[in-house]
């Protein structure tokens, strides 16, 4: 088969693999069997005459090759979408954003950037949407994402060792605290001492490598007692709460902590920072793109 063959449903599945990480996160957001992205990509493969992903114990990654075939891949779908909404009657998607966050952004800095953008730019739309560091690197890469805010925790390596490196700057360098129940012993003064920490039973989410997700606290000299295991920030804050155990959060997530937690510094070892990027491919970006990237700038300033 002829690359010119190539059917738009295999280009779909091709930037959903890409996108997800693996065949079987493809096929899940596609409603497809994993069989049926196998064969899709294998087609593609084929019409291509050379291997377009690297198949990896972890998932999948892009081949020089398979780079290419994302790029034009993402500017044709993106055209066959603008031309069904034309046809349907809808307005073009020209000045249309599409925003992937981490979840800690979402409580504080996202709302606010998004209802300062309703006041000043009422015709721009954004569509955002939640996910991993690593998840929204491989969207950001597959096209599906214009702009993502991105989790990054020392030692402050870049996002992805793809290649163009994207464009990252940091919007806030904030301290990580420690997310006490009100009723604790600990919540009694202004800080905790690092000291105090051992014997305490945690909240702690998930592992994914570099996406470290927070809850106990980093450098703890015992091995911890997982009381609880939760991925999404806010459930974690309302078990602490409930007096289940203790959890790290950014400093950032302060104003949105639930009755009945305190939020409070750590002293008395290393100071553990907490860094929020912005990240965008290394290509001249919209006026649509520049005006939401403004707009988060101005928000981080007024919650840091």
């Amino acid at each position: 088969m002829d690359f010119e063959d190539v059917s738009l449903t295999a280009l779909r599945v091709f930037r959903a693999v890409a996108e997800h990480g693996t065949f079987t996160a493809a096929a899940a957001s596609l409603g497809y069997t994993q069989s049926a992205v196998s064969r899709q990509v294998a087609a593609i493969e084929r019409a291509a005459g050379t291997q377009l992903l690297q198949r990896r114990r972890e998932g999948v990654r892009l081949t020089a090759a398979g780079r290419t075939v994302l790029r034009h891949a993402t500017v044709v779908l993106d055209e066959i979408e603008a031309t069904a909404r034309e046809l349907s009657g809808l307005p073009l998607a020209a000045g249309t954003v599409r925003l992937g966050w981490i979840p800690s952004a979402g409580a504080v800095l996202l709302p606010r950037a998004l209802t300062e953008l309703g006041r000043t730019d009422p015709g721009l739309r954004v569509v955002s949407r939640e996910g991993t560091t690593p998840v929204l690197v491989r969207a950001l890469r597959a096209g599906s994402l214009d702009l993502v805010l991105l989790g990054s925790a020392p030692p402050f390596r870049s996002p992805d060792t793809e290649t163009p490196p994207l464009v990252v700057e940091t919007l806030t360098e904030r301290s990580l605290r420690l997310a006490v129940p009100a009723s604790h012993p600990l919540a009694r003064g202004d800080f905790v001492d690092v000291a105090d920490l051992r014997g305490q039973r945690w909240i702690a989410g998930p592992s994914s490598g570099e996406d470290r997700l927070m809850g106990v606290w980093p450098g703890l000299d015992e091995r911890p007692e997982i009381a609880h295991t939760a991925r999404d920030w806010l459930a974690k804050l309302h078990l602490v709460a409930a007096g289940l155990g203790l959890t790290t959060v950014s400093a950032a997530l302060a104003p949105a902590a639930p009755e009945g937690v305190r939020i409070l510094p750590v002293r008395g070892g290393p100071q553990e920072q907490w860094r929020l990027l912005l990240a965008g491919l290394a290509r001249r970006p919209t006026p649509s793109v520049d005006r939401v990237a403004a707009a988060l700038r101005a928000a981080a300033l007024a919650v840091t």
